[in-house]
C-alpha cells in the first residue's frame, strides 16, 4: 500500500503540481511535508524552486525516480502524467482531492502493479 511506503526510512515523494503560490495546496502540501522531515520533491513545468529548493520540470528530470508520486493538479493532467510514470517504473501513486476521476480510478483498477491511493489528503495522514 502507498501508506506502507510513506512510512519507509528515507521514502522520496515527488509533489506534482508543486507550487510558489501559498494560497494554492500544491504549496500548502509541500511545506507541510517537508517541515516534517519527508524528503519531497517539487515537479513542476514553470518553476525552477520551489520555496527555495529545487524544482523539477518533470519526474523525467529527476537524478533518482521518486518512491511516490503524489498528485496536486486537476484531473485531466492527473491522468496523463499517471499513465506516463506507471510506464517509467513508479508504482505508488496518490492522488489528492481534487486530482482523482472516475476516468482515472478505472484506469487504476485495471493497471495491474500499481497501489494507489485517492480521496486522502496526505498532511492529514502524516500527522
Amino acid at each position: 500500500m502507498v501508506l506502507e511506503k510513506l512510512k519507509e526510512e528515507n521514502a522520496s515523494i515527488a509533489l506534482i503540481g508543486a507550487s510558489n503560490d501559498k494560497s494554492k495546496y500544491g504549496n500548502k502540501i509541500y511545506r507541510d511535508l517537508r517541515n516534517k522531515g519527508y524528503h519531497v520533491i517539487p515537479i513542476n513545468p514553470k518553476e525552477d524552486r520551489i520555496e527555495g529548493d529545487k524544482a523539477y520540470t518533470s519526474i523525467e528530470m529527476m537524478t533518482k525516480l521518486p518512491d511516490i508520486a503524489n498528485f496536486v493538479v486537476p484531473p485531466p493532467i492527473a491522468m496523463k502524467i499517471a499513465q506516463h510514470i506507471v510506464d517509467l517504473g513508479i508504482k505508488h501513486l496518490w492522488f489528492q482531492p481534487g486530482s482523482e476521476s472516475v476516468e482515472l480510478e478505472n484506469w487504476l483498477k485495471k493497471t495491474d502493479g500499481i497501489k494507489y491511493l485517492i480521496n486522502a489528503c496526505i498532511m492529514v495522514e502524516t500527522k
